[in-house]
């Protein structure tokens, strides 16, 4: 797994862990769900009051698109609820960069054809952030030593 430091978690203000959230963590938290175990939740409120909690693009991209499937429904338009939900959660953007989008196809060991997740689980890798996640597949790939996770 890639070690140096990059421009993302460089921002990073102190020593919280730093976390990435999988798009349906984030849509959970600002929703207020209850979704998440208090665990996870302290781990997110830590890293977030460090400035060290993140949001790819891609889960903003993956939001727009289940908004305009009807798959999912907001309480605003969806540029204003990206807007307040990234304000309401305190996540960062953690942009796709070349070296992103190479090592989300040239991840290591088998990973599924989701764009989206090889996309967050390469900014884990990349950004050396840990992915905070329900899904089993990218869970079981962290568990193999590929990245960080965090099961929630």
């Amino acid at each position: 797994m890639p070690s140096a430091a990059s421009s993302t978690s460089a921002k990073m203000t102190n020593t919280a862990e730093p976390l990435l959230l999988d798009t349906h963590v984030w849509i959970w938290l600002v929703r207020g769900e209850g979704r998440l175990p208090r665990a996870a939740l302290e781990r997110m409120f830590a890293a977030a009051g460090a400035r060290a909690m993140f949001l790819s693009v891609m889960s903003i991209w993956e939001l727009s698109l289940l908004d305009a499937k009807g798959r999912i429904s907001l309480s605003l338009p969806c540029l204003a609820w990206v807007r307040t939900a990234l304000e309401r959660s305190a996540a960062l953007t953690a942009p796709l960069t070349p070296e992103i989008a190479i090592e989300s196809n040239q991840l290591p060991d088998r990973l599924h054809n989701d764009p989206i997740d090889r996309r967050l689980v390469a900014t884990a890798r990349i950004e050396d952030l840990t992915l905070v996640t329900r899904d089993r597949v990218i869970l079981d790939y962290a568990a193999r030593g590929h990245l960080r996770a965090l099961a929630c």
